[in-house]
């Protein structure tokens, strides 16, 4: 099964935001339609990811400044000083089991796929074994009628 298969399956929803965006509203929006990532694109191009990850760890580290001392708000804290910059991407043609071996390599739990310069989509780790489950069950319905309908020997 190639990464293509899973975003036709999946679907072709994507939450873009922009670098300059306040990370309060991105959490708004990842509350709002129950996504754990945000694609960050400027000026037409791929800039980075915005995940659950990314906001945990900043809220942690000012958690931990606001103890030591005075802080700004965390309403202040644009997506630019928290996305992970450059990740990962994959092509659509890539192999569900090498995409695997590569989310888990990297830490991503949240993989673009560029074909080229475009953006097609970003796969989750749930995306992908969602889809891994299906082809499993999908075989295994069909072994079963293969060896229901073998002819019997007389």
């Amino acid at each position: 099964m190639q990464v293509s298969e899973v975003l036709r399956v999946k679907g072709n929803t994507l939450f873009t935001v922009n670098p300059e965006m306040m990370l309060s509203d991105c959490v708004i929006t990842m509350a709002d339609h129950d996504i754990g990532s945000l694609v960050v694109m400027d000026r037409g191009r791929l800039a980075g990811m915005l995940t659950f990850r990314e906001v945990l760890q900043v809220l942690a580290r000012r958690q931990l400044e606001h103890r030591a001392g005075p802080t700004a708000p965390v309403a202040e804290i644009v997506v630019r000083d928290v996305m992970r910059r450059d990740p990962f991407a994959v092509p659509p043609d890539m192999d569900v089991n090498e995409l695997r071996r590569v989310m888990l390599d990297t830490h991503q739990r949240y993989v673009p796929v560029m074909d080229g310069g475009t953006l097609l989509g970003v796969i989750s780790f749930h995306d992908v074994a969602k889809a891994v489950l299906e082809e499993q069950g999908f075989e295994n319905r069909m072994l079963k009628a293969y060896i229901r309908d073998w002819p019997a020997e007389g």
